[in-house]
């Protein structure tokens, strides 16, 4: 692996127009307004960028656009959310020779759950033909693992260098941090990134990074220059804002509050419907507590 990604990587918004369509114009905006905040690297095409919305070439197309616009200044982590260890196999094989420092990949997502020797034989896969780091994003809730089974996964299959640990349990990431010591275990626990980062996170990659990067990479420096007063408060201000973005239609409430801080507007992919005008009202306050509220946007081309 060239580069062991950690820090702050908050996995961006995919810019989409009204009418559903990528306006890859907008990626370098927030790709400038993420690293202007101090992140560590940016993630593109995972799930808060709806990437389980994007076919093939719109999702090459999203990730060139990313590392076009990062410019080598921080890591790029390319996200894949599919059905089929095929379709995995696919969009790695589209961006490995990109500037991308790993592939964040979930488990498979429909209802059926793989056995463990299934799960592992798709990492081990998905390594074998892409020759591509891979970061494990553990989210999907009927196909949930283990922190002994990714432990076991990250054993058997060397390229598979890191977990990203989802779902709101401070207790399975602890677990997995002492299962796994030697590999990078990001933080998904939005609403817990401060006791994440005094157990020992790498790093995180989660939405509430991209609803308020500034706010987010202060917490890190906080906890890494051991000033716990000022982390617990930066922490109960997420906290604040993860409960107003928190629900079904999390990747709109989370560009709405980018919006809210100078990102021209963009619209989530349909169905999903935009933030409710309680959502954005709760998004607005927790934001103005943070201090980092800006003036008018204007909108994406329709």
């Amino acid at each position: 692996m060239k580069v062991r990604p950690t820090g702050v990587i908050p996995p961006m918004t995919t810019p989409f127009r009204k009418d559903g369509e990528i306006d890859y114009r907008l990626v370098a905006p927030q790709v400038d307004w993420m690293i202007g905040a101090g992140a560590h690297g940016v993630a593109a095409g995972g799930s808060t960028g709806e990437g389980h919305t994007l076919d093939h070439e719109e999702y090459r197309d999203l990730i060139q656009a990313t590392v076009d616009a990062v410019k080598g200044r921080i890591p790029v982590i390319a996200g894949i959310i599919v059905d089929s260890t095929r379709d995995a196999i696919r969009r790695g094989k589209l961006v490995r020779d990109m500037n991308v420092a790993a592939l964040q990949v979930t488990p498979v997502h429909y209802l059926f759950k793989p056995d463990d020797d299934a799960m592992v034989a798709h990492f081990r896969a998905m390594a074998d033909e892409t020759g591509m780091p891979i970061i494990i994003y553990n989210v999907v809730p009927w196909s949930y693992l283990s922190p002994a089974l990714l432990t076991r996964i990250m054993t058997e299959v060397p390229l598979v260098v890191g977990v990203k640990q989802s779902a709101g349990d401070l207790k399975l990431f602890a677990d997995l941090m002492m299962m796994a010591p030697d590999k990078l275990i990001y933080s998904a626990v939005d609403a817990l990134m401060y006791p994440s980062y005094t157990l020992g996170a790498h790093g995180s990659i989660a939405a509430i990074l991209t609803a308020a990067p500034h706010a987010s990479v202060a917490l890190w420096d906080a906890v890494k220059a051991g000033d716990h007063p000022r982390a617990l408060d930066l922490h109960k201000k997420l906290l604040t804002l993860w409960n107003a973005v928190i629900a079904d239609n999390l990747p709109a409430c989370t560009r709405y509050a980018q919006t809210l801080q100078g990102l021209p507007r963009t619209y989530p992919r349909a169905p999903m419907p935009e933030a409710s005008p309680a959502q954005q009202a709760a998004t607005r306050n927790a934001l103005e507590a943070l201090g980092v509220l800006k003036g008018p946007q204007v909108e994406a081309a329709e």
